[in-house]
């Protein structure tokens, strides 16, 4: 199975969080991308616990309902496995090696590199670029994950009658997509630190690019399922009531000022806390911009308070700002679902690499 796939044809990406799943299919014309198809199918609770697969069979069946509701025809796809279940590691490695020989040498030297035993270890790695120190090496993006992470997503997709053409990683998938946000961002990406804050259902990843690349990913279980459960307990509904309810609205008048200005100040504190981290494990570094990302990032005025609060630039993530849409696309649906589809686009994306 390779995860940093080389030229291929066009994929879809599916990114299956805790809430839903995800599918967006991508054409490109000259340097203009068209989103062909998308379509955002719920899953239900307990599915996915803590980014990890709890019940493929599911995972299969609302696979084949997004793959319905988009209409897409593609048969191969692209999936991602949750940052804190991978470990990567730059290494160094002889410039002159070939491709092959750099694949035995990191085979020697893998179990070096792997709390496990390899027998139950995925892995696979790309060159980067030469060694700033040194020109006769190249660092080497070294990733590996417990197999079963990866099995459970390419069996899924199997049964769903779809192909797993190449397994990557949130962060990297994300990183991939936030190269279509660097126009909407008026200061220059070069030298810039941003930070992508996706939120969904049950979980907040933090992720530091610095000139485009990650250098830094942390999760913090905090997410939009806390504003639901709240909204549940609050107004006696059930919890699929409560989620409509906060999507759709038609919630009492206190709703606000009781129940959402409350959460949206708990997200900013979360966000608040994940950046200290950062910033305290990083010699001389600054955030010079915010960009929300995921489920949470829809909910009105959000980037206002994180920006207010935090005196940081602050913007909502859309990945389709400048791109084409098929006429099958409804553009509504997919500007409100748009800050949730930053993995699902970064996947979709590698169809051009």
């Amino acid at each position: 199975m390779s995860w940093f796939n080389q030229k291929q044809s066009a994929v879809l990406g599916i990114d299956i969080s805790t809430a839903a799943v995800k599918l967006l299919e991508l054409s490109k014309a000259g340097a203009r991308y068209r989103v062909e198809s998308y379509a955002v199918a719920p899953l239900p609770q307990d599915a996915v616990i803590d980014k990890n697969i709890a019940n493929v069979d599911v995972i299969a069946e609302t696979i084949k309902i997004a793959v319905k509701q988009s209409g897409t025809k593609l048969k191969q796809a692209s999936v991602a496995v949750a940052g804190s279940s991978v470990m990567t590691k730059m290494i160094t490695m002889p410039a002159a090696l070939t491709d092959d020989e750099l694949e035995e040498q990191i085979m020697v030297e893998a179990d070096q590199y792997v709390p496990y035993s390899l027998d139950d270890v995925s892995f696979d790695f790309e060159v980067q670029h030469e060694n700033e120190n040194n020109p006769e090496l190249v660092d080497v993006l070294f990733a590996a994950s417990r197999k079963e992470n990866v099995n459970d997503r390419v069996e899924a997709l199997t049964k769903a009658g779809l192909k797993a053409r190449v397994v990557d990683v949130e962060a990297f998938a994300i990183e991939n997509a936030f190269t279509l946000l660097a126009d909407q961002l008026p200061d220059a990406i070069e030298g810039q630190t941003v930070a992508i804050v996706d939120t969904g259902a049950t979980m907040t990843t933090l992720n530091v690019l610095y000139n485009l690349r990650t250098v830094y990913t942390r999760e913090q279980g905090f997410g939009g399922k806390q504003l639901t459960e709240e909204i549940q307990r609050r107004y006696g509904l059930t919890y699929e009531e409560a989620g409509l309810a906060k999507k759709h609205g038609g919630l009492p008048d206190n709703y606000n000022s009781d129940v959402l200005d409350p959460f949206k100040r708990a997200m900013v504190q979360q966000i608040q806390r994940s950046m200290q981290f950062f910033v305290s494990s990083s010699a001389n570094r600054r955030i010079d911009s915010v960009v929300l990302a995921g489920g949470c990032a829809s909910i009105p005025g959000i980037e206002k308070l994180v920006e207010q609060i935090m005196g940081v630039p602050t913007y909502v993530a859309n990945p389709f700002i400048n791109m084409a849409l098929s006429s099958r696309v409804k553009p509504q649906l997919l500007s409100n679902d748009a800050p949730a589809m930053m993995i699902a686009c970064g996947l979709a994306l590698r169809s051009f690499d």
